[in-house]
């Protein structure tokens, strides 16, 4: 008996896997995350104290990757590291993009990492949308200065839908959250070619499942 309850508990174990995050470490621009990528105008690779890191000049820089790293999750968290340096007051710097796999064409449903730069400041906007589903999360009144590496999340339980810099939380909504399709995803602008972000990107990570703000991403110590 003993012997069948061990074997049942490493079965239910083994079923109960979570998926395992996708990393992106932005140190080249031909390939992110062993996925191909490649580049319109002229991104560059930078050197910081913790290693490179990618840097858009906010006109006409853009990397496309092609992989949605958050397609099928129905929980998910969304992180990034990256470095705002100022220019217009919207710029849509991370877009994750379902396609339509009998078209190529772009659906509409899509996650998107933003920001507002307001004076020497900005503030986050956390977005997603699908079918039954939009919803913005910003906080004007929650201003960071510009020039400084942040870590900056977006996370959903099953419930609610939140955003995150430095761990602590800026905004939230209840959503009718459901999985995204496999698709593509940029770097420094939206996939239409609008918005571009003026700053630098270190990391990224895509969870399927909800991490608390204590498992998010640490700042490497060369970056503080």
């Amino acid at each position: 008996m003993r012997i069948f309850l061990l074997f049942a508990v490493l079965f239910l174990a083994g079923c109960s896997t979570v998926p395992e995050a996708t990393s992106w470490r932005f140190d080249r621009l031909d390939s992110i995350g062993g996925v191909a990528a490649h580049c319109e105008g002229a991104p560059r690779i930078i050197a910081t104290g913790a290693g490179p890191a990618v840097t858009f000049d906010g006109i006409e820089d853009i990397l496309i990757v092609d992989r949605h790293p958050l397609a099928g999750a129905a929980t998910f968290t969304a992180e990034a590291i990256f470095r705002p340096e100022g220019g217009p007051f919207a710029q849509r710097w991370m877009h994750l993009a379902e396609v339509d796999p009998n078209t190529g064409q772009e659906t509409g449903t899509r996650f998107l990492f933003e920001i507002r730069v307001v004076g020497n400041d900005w503030y986050l906007d956390a977005f997603t949308t699908g079918a039954g589903y939009r919803q913005a999360l910003m906080a004007p009144d929650k201003l960071h200065p510009l020039g400084q590496w942040y870590r900056v999340a977006m996370r959903y339980d099953g419930t609610t839908f939140r955003s995150y810099v430095d761990g602590v939380q800026q905004a939230e909504a209840a959503i009718p959250f459901k999985p995204q399709g496999e698709g593509r995803s940029a770097l420094g602008a939206r996939l239409n070619r609008i918005d571009y972000f003026r700053g630098s990107l270190f990391e990224a990570r895509f969870t399927p499942q909800a991490l608390p703000p204590e498992k998010f991403l640490a700042m490497p110590d060369g970056l503080k």
